[in-house]
């Protein structure tokens, strides 16, 4: 009697973390589809990375569930305005405008910093704007400071869909450089090349240098919990970021 009434306390204990999970509102974030590690990623179809440590340390402070939802980028400022999902990450007032055009998008306080720019050769280094004739992004990204370049033909665009071969087209010196984030191609030439100095950030070369926040087009309410909490906890988001080297070279 007594080993049958601890199996069921036991199994009762068991289930209690299952039925509080339960029991707490669950949110779609949209992420995207793309390997943009040790910021976020998509591996072995879930989501990682730094933006995923503090996101799901948020919600379970907050008392919510996240569920990470990987589309492809266009598609999620049409799910975000649409309410195909309840939350995008990571986004940016200045990003894409006219597809949230209408629509009532709110923004989170900044999350994790970032730079994106020009990735070259360390030979080209210091060569100036005018040497770039070729400049890659990954596919569905737009390098807003080279625009008025692209626009008037002085610089070509060249888009791969993922970051890795886009690197390597630099290496091969098939492409003039890279407009891609820095903290992710330099995480890129440490960790999955092997050689940190094949590519360096020339930051002689017009640039971006601003924030990756959390965005709603519903719940604005939590997004000012959110910013309250990054508030209260920016120590602890300090740490996530640094251990993951999310904001690598921005400084």
């Amino acid at each position: 009697m007594r080993r049958l009434l601890g199996l069921l306390f036991c199994l009762g204990l068991a289930a209690a973390p299952a039925a509080l999970a339960a029991d707490r509102p669950e949110y779609v974030v949209g992420v995207e589809e793309l390997d943009y590690y040790p910021v976020y990623a998509v591996q072995d179809g879930a989501y990682v990375g730094a933006a995923r440590e503090i996101l799901d340390a948020f919600a379970a402070d907050a008392g919510v569930a996240f569920r990470y939802q990987p589309l492809p980028v266009n598609r999620l400022y049409a799910d975000l305005t649409g309410g195909g999902i309840d939350f995008k990450f990571p986004d940016n007032p200045h990003w894409n405008p006219a597809a949230k055009a209408g629509a009532d998008v709110v923004y989170s306080a900044p999350v994790i910093a970032y730079i994106d720019g020009v990735m070259v050769r360390p030979a080209r280094k210091g060569a100036g704007p005018d040497a770039v004739a070729t400049l890659g992004t990954v596919t569905g990204f737009t390098p807003f400071s080279w625009l008025d370049r692209i626009q008037d033909g002085r610089v070509r665009l060249s888009e791969n869909a993922q970051m890795r071969p886009l690197l390597r087209q630099v290496m091969a010196e098939r492409i003039d450089g890279a407009y891609v984030s820095v903290a992710v191609a330099s995480h890129l030439l440490a960790a999955d090349f092997g050689d940190a100095g094949a590519l360096v950030f020339d930051a002689g070369l017009p640039h971006s240098r601003d924030d990756y926040r959390l965005s709603a087009a519903r719940h604005p309410e939590l997004i000012a919990r959110f910013d309250a909490w990054l508030a209260a906890n920016a120590e602890r988001v300090a740490e996530i970021k640094a251990r993951y080297g999310a904001e690598r070279g921005v400084d």
